[in-house]
């Protein structure tokens, strides 16, 4: 009898705890948006609920659907039904730096948000065209860079950007958020099976609306919910007028290492992916990443869309497909329908973040655990950057309390300790330098200096181009220089390391035995 194929579900009951997780991130990236378009490029509701929310919500749809597809076929191809769709949606970083480094300072300059808007869609179609022209050599850089360079640049976010962040939320309303948190350690650390086999993450986040309503952290009442369908508007048209312009050109310095930032991090979080156990390729996964920023922008939205950090979280939490097709829909549903605004007023965030605090935890634990065990001190070294691009946001936020910037106190106040300018030239391209740091410190323990050289080689370039270290102050924050040997120190000392090492491959010593570009 002809065996009939293996067809995995499309939902699983653990996909409601994924879907949970996933789409509180989302609302998170949502009310950043509305928030900062709002306070900082003043920009009409207009054009955040009539073109930049519906053309989001239709790429992250059609990427959630994309996702939910590949990972079921692959589920077919090797009999599995325990793939984990890649979890996908809006670029924090890129959001942040697209809003302080773009939209603001044309704001500032022009006072016509409009036209940052316009700017805005350039910035996010280019990045899609750098993540697609990235596609064609992912698999390449892949093949070379050691899986302990990729998880721990990943490894570094998850610690400061995820788990300190949202471990500070929790903490500042811990009547309402330790609990919903408890909830999720219990469901999720212990196994513990809820009565009528509920989903921990759907109880944790009932529970914490219900407290935030009790307690009063919800502020006013329910919103009345006003219907009203946002259609997608092809802006085509702003886009190549924005494009014709010389002003975009100026940008250039913040759009291409966005760009060239996106590809690398979605690279990582596909090698996380299969240190998971789901092994993707990197070609359409970049491929189908790119061609959602590039849809976004021609539909309204200045924000590439990406593959997200926390894949080896949803799958310990068992989501497999559905989760994505679910956060895909609902997300199309509140920025299509008029009512985003009613449910970022109903659920409060701190119901539930546990959920993001638990995958942030997942992540940095298989940094250390998927990689061999003598390689942790690589990981642990990749780390730092992270830890500097976090501490640096940290200072920011302190002075900008105190109605002041790092451009109008400049430097001096720091006096003549030389942390601060470490730790601002260690936060620019943070995510490079940690590979980088990462690939030399794998090299080292497998005594190949050759490729500690080459790395270093790497960082050399990387620092006489800009991409890592060079920075200047500007009134809207830290600021990348992308040019010609903008961080001339930098280089010269890589390219000083990169001779030591290649002096010590002379040295005599054996290599370790082990494959450190692949494990």
């Amino acid at each position: 009898m002809p065996q009939h194929p293996f067809n995995p579900a499309w939902f699983v009951r653990k996909d409601l705890d994924g879907f949970f997780g996933l789409m509180i991130d989302n609302l998170i990236q949502l009310i950043l948006i509305v928030s900062l378009c709002r306070e900082l490029i003043h920009l009409p509701d207009e054009y955040i609920f009539g073109k930049i929310l519906p053309g989001a919500a239709f790429s992250i749809l059609v990427g959630n659907l994309f996702y939910a597809w590949q990972a079921r076929r692959l589920a077919r191809e090797i009999g599995r039904d325990d793939v984990t769709a890649l979890p996908y949606g809006i670029n924090t970083v890129s959001l942040f730096a697209f809003i302080f480094f773009i939209m603001m300072p044309i704001y500032q300059e022009t006072q016509d948000p409009v036209w940052a808007w316009k700017v805005g869609l350039v910035a996010c179609f280019l990045n899609g065209v750098i993540e697609i022209a990235g596609a064609f050599v992912a698999d390449r850089v892949r093949s070379v860079t050691p899986r302990a360079a990729l998880l721990s640049a990943l490894a570094g976010i998850a610690i400061t950007f995820i788990s300190m962040d949202f471990t500070f939320r929790i903490f500042a309303q811990p009547l309402v958020a330790l609990i919903p948190l408890a909830l999720i350690f219990i469901a999720y650390f212990s196994q513990q099976k809820f009565p009528l086999g509920l989903p921990g993450g759907m109880v944790a986040v009932a529970v914490g609306t219900l407290l935030g309503w009790w307690l009063g952290a919800v502020k006013g009442p329910p919103p009345s919910i006003d219907f009203a369908f946002a259609r997608p508007d092809f802006t085509g048209g702003s886009l190549l007028e924005a494009l014709r312009h010389p002003a975009f050109l100026n940008y250039l310095s913040v759009i291409i290492p966005m760009g060239i930032f996106n590809v690398v991090g979605s690279l990582q979080n596909i090698e996380s992916a299969e240190a998971a156990g789901d092994r993707y390729r990197a070609f359409p996964s970049l491929l189908a990443n790119g061609v959602g920023s590039v849809v976004a922008a021609l539909l309204g939205s200045v924000f590439p869309t990406t593959i997200y950090i926390g894949h080896p979280g949803w799958k310990r939490l068992g989501a497999r497909s559905g989760y994505s097709v679910l956060n895909g829909l609902f997300i199309a549903l509140i920025c299509l329908t008029g009512t985003i605004q009613a449910v970022l007023a109903l659920i409060p965030l701190e119901s539930g973040i546990g959920i993001l605090l638990y995958i942030g935890v997942i992540i940095v634990a298989q940094s250390f655990q998927e990689t061999p065990k003598e390689h942790a001190p690589a990981v642990a070294l990749g780390i730092v950057p992270a830890l500097a691009a976090w501490g640096l946001l940290m200072v920011e936020t302190g002075v900008r309390v105190a109605g002041k910037s790092l451009h109008s106190v400049g430097l001096a106040p720091f006096g003549q300790n030389p942390a601060m300018h470490g730790m601002i030239s260690l936060q620019q391209g943070f995510i490079f330098t940690s590979m980088i740091l990462a690939a030399i410190g794998v090299a080292l323990i497998e005594r190949q200096f050759k490729k500690a050289a080459g790395w270093s080689l790497a960082a050399a370039a990387f620092s006489a181009i800009g991409l890592i270290h060079a920075y200047e102050l500007t009134p809207a924050g830290v600021a990348a220089r992308f040019g010609l040997l903008e961080a001339p120190d930098f280089a010269a000392s890589y390219l000083l390391l990169a001779l030591l090492f290649l002096a010590f491959s002379f040295a005599p010593g054996k290599q370790r035995n082990t494959n450190a570009g692949s494990t």
